[in-house]
């Protein structure tokens, strides 16, 4: 999320928690796709973290340093915090830079029409970077999770907001602070035409989900050794603050609506409420006591609807509902994996055949089912079950199902190629069944030498 929101319309009921979602419908004609992914800053020479200032680390420049250099280059409009410059935010509504608690540098990419135009996109904002970085000998390493620095080694932005998590997020899991501080992710934003266009997109896309894992994992790697799993992000989810992520099984609920989700988000306990320039630090607090004007922390204090929008993006399900469906399954990784992954959705809920088709494929599992699956896929990838079949063989038939939704869509490039290219990767992966985090182990195992140093000049962008 590139900034918090400040909007003082105050909110007097549900339905306008309800109406507010729903104003994220459009024709399939005015679908677009928005791509945001992560990346770890690091010094060259050896390989250490980015601080915020570059001065801490005796060095030419840190993160403020890189993004005033965007600025620079970029003329987007510098995204303040207490003073600090914390992101950068697009004209408008064109994309944001915003950074994740530990320097994860993020670019937040704006809605376009067709996964062409989020790989040009892609290709401008590295050539940007690094031309901002190279002068510091900064290098940019997207994986899902830090390979090589303990959380006390990462640094920590100053946003006053991720004080307040890290505050908290001790008090509801174990691994929250390493979600914080040590994982990387691509995820894409994807539209839908109405409620019920919304409930099959949803269902779909949480219950594979895990298989996007799987497809994606590349975080075999912590604390400079092996750490067993193939996507360690994907396993520190699983116990970072269970009120506000995981499978969402009420989605598979008869009567499943907006309104069901908006019930589940009043129920999840607030970080924040922001007034002004100050935040209030109400962790653990209701938002139906804000909506009700019995905030213990704030008496009297009525909820507005920036309160609502800030707090929809604290949430963590694997699949969130905003005005739009984001697919949170996946780590971080190559440039080519960064433009598979919103080629892989795109192909599955963007074609009503494959959308059909992928529904027939989930429907007939159990929450147990959905559950078990994302349990497993982070340490065993596609050598997983689910309902009695291989996953690595269900991989196959989605992946075949998203190339063939890419090609019907038929969103041609210069060379009269379709979006299909971009999924190559990931069919590989899944006709091989060998994922890039096994693959980097073996490396690491072999002519690497047991070191995982050299993942990243092999990875660096």
């Amino acid at each position: 999320m590139a900034r918090d929101v400040s909007d003082s319309t105050p909110i007097s009921s549900k339905a306008e928690l309800v109406g507010w979602i729903a104003q994220g419908e459009k024709p399939a004609s005015e679908f677009r796709l928005g791509t945001e992914h992560e990346k770890f800053p690091f010094y060259r020479d050896d390989l250490s973290p980015v601080p915020y200032e570059g001065a801490a680390a005796g060095r030419s420049g840190g993160i403020r340093q890189l993004l005033e250099g965007m600025q620079a280059r970029l003329g987007w409009e510098p995204i303040l915090d207490a003073g600090h410059v914390i992101g950068l935010a697009g004209p408008d509504g064109g994309g944001a830079i915003s950074l994740e608690p530990g320097g994860q540098f993020e670019l937040s990419g704006a809605p376009l029409a067709n996964v062409h135009e989020t790989a040009s996109e892609l290709d401008q904002h590295l050539a940007d970077v690094k031309a901002v970085a190279e002068p510091h000998g900064i290098g940019f390493l997207p994986l899902g999770h830090s390979p090589l620095w303990t959380r006390e080694q990462t640094p920590m932005m100053p946003k006053r907001r991720y004080q307040i998590m890290k505050n908290y997020m001790p008090k509801v899991g174990t691994r929250g602070l390493d979600m914080m501080f040590r994982t990387c992710t691509v995820q894409v934003n994807l539209d839908f035409a109405d409620e019920a266009d919304m409930v099959r997109k949803l269902r779909v896309s949480l219950a594979l989900q895990p298989l996007a894992a799987a497809l994606f994992a590349a975080s075999p790697f912590s604390d400079g050794k092996l750490n067993g799993f193939q996507s360690m992000r994907s396993e520190i989810w699983r116990d970072t603050d269970n009120a506000r992520s995981g499978m969402l099984p009420f989605a598979f609920d008869e009567g499943m609506s907006y309104e069901a989700y908006v019930d589940w988000a009043l129920d999840v306990p607030l970080y924040f409420v922001k007034r002004g320039d100050i935040y209030h630090d109400v962790a653990g607090a209701s938002f139906r006591d804000l909506l009700a004007g019995k905030l213990p922390q704030l008496p009297g204090e009525r909820a507005t609807m920036s309160d609502w929008v800030n707090h929809l993006g604290t949430l963590f399900p694997e699949v969130r509902l905003k005005r739009y469906i984001e697919m949170r399954g996946a780590d971080a990784g190559p440039v080519e994996m960064l433009n598979a992954l919103p080629a892989f959705w795109v192909g599955l809920l963007y074609d009503d055949a494959a959308l059909a088709a992928a529904w027939d494929l989930v429907k007939g599992w159990s929450a147990e089912d959905r559950q078990q699956l994302r349990d497993t896929v982070p340490k065993a990838g596609l050598n997983t079950r689910i309902a009695n079949r291989p996953l690595r063989e269900l991989a196959r038939e989605v992946v075949e199902l998203s190339r063939a939704g890419l090609v019907r869509r038929a969103r041609l490039d210069d060379k009269g190629r379709d979006e299909a290219i971009y999924l190559e990767p990931v069919i590989a992966i899944a006709q091989s069944g060998r994922t890039l985090a096994e693959r980097l182990a073996v490396r690491e195992q072999g002519a690497w030498g047991g070191k995982v140093e050299p993942v990243f000049p092999e990875l660096a962008l």
